[in-house]
């Protein structure tokens, strides 16, 4: 299993991953689950990935290798005018090689299913966020929903909703986003370090650098041990529930 955050920020977005594809006693495999392309001073691109490898690693290099084409009907993802454009590429290509991946197998067979979050900025456009699922169908983020998770979920969304706001620094973000993934690595096995982030500055049109979050990680470790040591303080000052006699 995987977990994968993207945020919209109002300054710009942030991509948070973790790399741990098989949580197996003797089966341990990690892999990156972001992804980026970019042309410094015109776009850059990013995009996790959760869901079957298989599938995954095989729209990721159909992107990539669309890239070192031109072609004006089919425009690759560094050649799309817009984001919109960008989302549509890489939904159709999901589509696409689920549907030839699956053939042969039991309708409703969701062995080959992989959903992605799509983020980026093209120059002359609005930074943008995208949901894509293994239909080929997606959305984009709102202001009720001003972020996206794939993979295992459930554990890490509380955090987010109560904790995060649009105006957010790039540094309160990670914070509340190292928070969402401590609680979803304590609760699922599947789930674990190294973590990749990603951060994009609006209307930059510039990569910034990978950063990553090993198992040794000093700051990380800092946060699980003051989260924990939080949560049960802030549990010891809450009224006491009483039996009513």
């Amino acid at each position: 299993m995987s977990y994968c955050v993207a945020l919209k920020l109002s300054h710009g977005l942030v991509f948070m991953s973790d790399t741990l594809t098989n949580g197996g006693l003797d089966n341990i495999s990690r892999y990156p689950k972001t992804f980026s392309w970019g042309i410094q001073g015109e776009r850059q691109i990013f995009l996790s990935v959760a869901g079957n490898l298989a599938t995954s690693q095989a729209v990721i290099s159909t992107l990539s290798e669309q890239t070192k084409v031109k072609n004006e009907r089919f425009p690759s993802i560094l050649q799309a005018p817009t984001m919109f454009r960008v989302a549509k590429t890489v939904s159709e290509t999901l589509a696409e090689i689920i549907d030839v991946t699956s053939k042969g197998q039991q309708k409703g067979d969701n062995s080959f299913s992989a959903t992605f979050i799509l983020g980026g900025q093209i120059k002359g456009g609005e930074q943008r966020l995208y949901l894509i699922y293994p239909e080929g169908n997606f959305i984009e983020v709102s202001e009720e929903n001003p972020f996206f998770q794939i993979g295992e979920t459930k554990y890490g969304r509380p955090i987010l909703v109560r904790g995060f706001y649009p105006e957010m620094t790039f540094e309160e973000a990670i914070k509340l986003l190292m928070v969402s993934f401590d609680s979803t690595i304590k609760a699922n096995l599947s789930v674990g370090l190294p973590l990749d982030i990603y951060t994009y500055e609006k209307d930059s049109f510039i990569a910034r650098p990978t950063i990553k979050i090993k198992n040794d990680d000093a700051y990380f470790n800092m946060i699980s041990n003051e989260w924990g040591k939080a949560l049960k303080e802030s549990l010891a000052t809450l009224p006491s529930f009483k039996f009513k006699k």
